[in-house]
């Protein structure tokens, strides 16, 4: 599988044109197929609560990262919906994803509070997503994440991984106690998949459940590959989470499958798993996703829970 073009780098030739006809025919299977799954559900659509936006600058760095991944996992890792941003919010649309996120995070300080103020002003033109925030552990940390939830932000983003922080940084302890006491989801990548980080695992995030046990944290690609210790946590403290993203597909079994073993408390917590896809920084169709879900053979009742009712529940939406 390649990478495709943007519609925005498309050439004028004929073979830059044919290349855009292929992606947009490919784009609208997807849709189809998407589409197709969840109506067979019966289901009014989809909510993604991992999907990436972020300003256009940051996303160029992590595509970058992306298609220089080779040599940190063995494998390529070709960007499939590699479109500008206008073209991204309409895919998700077409695919009939009712609600999503805007999963972005920063790397060192000083970058966090910045992105908030993108993170709202995106929120503001697309009113079908959800309002989402990060942090990082620095000074002023706890006044613009109360400032971020004051201004109606509904989810958080931390990546323990890029940002290369223990989620017990002291620095962080306010904010952890606002977002609990506020109730906002964290979206927390703490597992060491694709690569470990120094600060990635089970451990530390049991640590800081420990001190903030009512912290409503969504565990993202299931902890990959710590599956089952995160699993544990899961069953230890009712307001964890975990979202399905790049877990149970093709690309990440092959590298770090889930124990068949632990299928039993994965459909047990079926009222706590939450779909998440990392569009548009998957290697494959967003349909993928889906079947992956689906060959799991834990049944419709999980699929809707799971695809819509769990975070239509969370993030009280209505429609």
């Amino acid at each position: 599988m390649t990478a495709r073009p943007s519609d925005g780098g498309a050439g004028t030739d004929g073979g830059g044109a044919g290349m855009a006809d292929r992606a947009d025919a490919a784009d609208r299977t997807d849709a189809a197929g998407v589409t197709a799954f969840w109506q067979g559900l019966g289901l009014p659509g989809l909510v993604d609560v991992h999907t990436h936006f972020m300003p256009e600058r940051v996303l160029s760095k992590v595509w970058a990262y992306f298609d220089a991944v080779g040599p940190l996992t063995g494998r390529e890792w070709p960007i499939t919906y590699r479109h500008e941003e206008e073209e991204r919010v309409r895919l998700l649309r077409e695919f009939g994803v009712r609600a999503f996120t805007s999963m972005l995070y920063p790397h060192k300080q000083g970058m966090a509070e910045w992105l908030n103020s993108w993170a709202a002003g995106f929120a503001a033109r697309v009113p079908d997503s959800l309002h989402t925030a990060t942090l990082f552990p620095e000074p002023g940390v706890g006044r613009y994440v109360r400032e971020a939830v004051d201004a109606g932000a509904r989810v958080f983003k931390a990546h323990l991984q890029v940002g290369a922080y223990d989620a017990n940084d002291p620095r962080l302890d306010e904010a952890w106690g606002l977002l609990a006491e506020a109730r906002v989801p964290v979206v927390m990548h703490c597992g060491s998949g694709p690569a470990p980080g120094k600060h990635t695992g089970p451990e530390p995030v049991g640590r800081l459940l420990a001190r903030h046990p009512g912290l409503s944290l969504i565990v993202a690609h299931m902890g990959m590959p710590e599956y089952a210790d995160f699993l544990d946590l899961a069953e230890r403290y009712p307001e964890v989470r975990l979202d399905t993203t790049m877990a149970f597909t093709d690309f990440s079994e092959a590298m770090m499958p889930f124990p068949r073993r632990d299928l039993g408390r994965l459909a047990a917590l079926g009222d706590r798993i939450l779909l998440g896809s990392d569009f548009p920084n998957i290697p494959y169709p967003y349909r993928h996703q889906l079947d992956a879900l689906e060959r799991l053979g834990l049944g419709e009742d999980w699929l809707r829970a799971v695809c819509w009712g769990n975070a239509a529940e969370l993030f009280d939406l209505r429609f």
